[in-house]
């Protein structure tokens, strides 16, 4: 079976914790395996009192005057899981990614059947890694970008890094020669997959 629609996911969030920070920002682009893309999307999300923190913005360079007026979380989470339905959740670093949104769809009271689109991860993290056994090289987005001659502008920016994972996707399926369902098997994450304790090990090299 040939492969189906990709949804490339990037949030940005106050912090790394999932369970005590909050997202902030999230895109996602819908795209073929060829990187042909049919639909993109970025949110702010709106930040409910106390838990108002934005954390590092000399990181993501959110400020919590832009996130006034943004939806709330639940509408958020709706769109995020009516974009991605039929297709295969990615991210670089999926774990991160899938995790935050699993959380918020519980935490804004949206539903179960909301986080499951994001059970199934293909993680570009994990695939670059898999042609670099040796571990001689960076795996950090950007980095992963510059070898595969793929602008990265304004890191750290949902929709931004979203654009960048789903022009490097094509590039890693073609490295891994996934030409099919049945290769893709092989390189998919699932929920939970890795212990916490690798999360920040994992971080470092987003």
């Amino acid at each position: 079976m040939a492969l189906g629609q990709f949804a490339v996911v990037d949030v940005e969030t106050s912090g790394l914790n999932e369970s005590r920070h909050r997202l902030l920002q999230v895109a996602v682009i819908r795209i073929e395996a060829d990187g042909t893309v049919l639909d993109e999307w970025e949110s702010n999300v709106r930040l409910a009192w106390p838990l108002g923190r934005v954390g590092p913005t000399h990181v993501h360079g959110i400020r919590r005057r832009d996130l006034r007026g943004a939806p709330r979380l639940a509408e958020v989470v709706t769109e995020v899981t009516n974009r991605i339905d039929g297709a295969l959740f990615v991210g670089h670093n999926a774990r991160f990614d899938g995790e935050f949104l699993r959380r918020a769809a519980r935490r804004s009271g949206v539903g179960a059947s909301a986080a499951a689109g994001v059970e199934r991860r293909l993680c570009t993290l994990r695939m670059s890694r898999r042609l670099d056994p040796e571990r001689v090289q960076s795996h950090r987005l950007g980095d992963v970008c510059d070898r595969y001659g793929v602008p990265l502008a304004n890191p750290h920016e949902a929709l931004a890094d979203a654009r960048a994972t789903a022009a490097v996707l094509p590039h890693l399926l073609q490295a891994h020669e996934v030409t099919t369902q049945a290769d893709l098997e092989r390189y998919l994450a699932r929920t939970d997959a890795d212990p916490p304790r690798r999360l920040h090990r994992l971080l470092r090299q987003t």
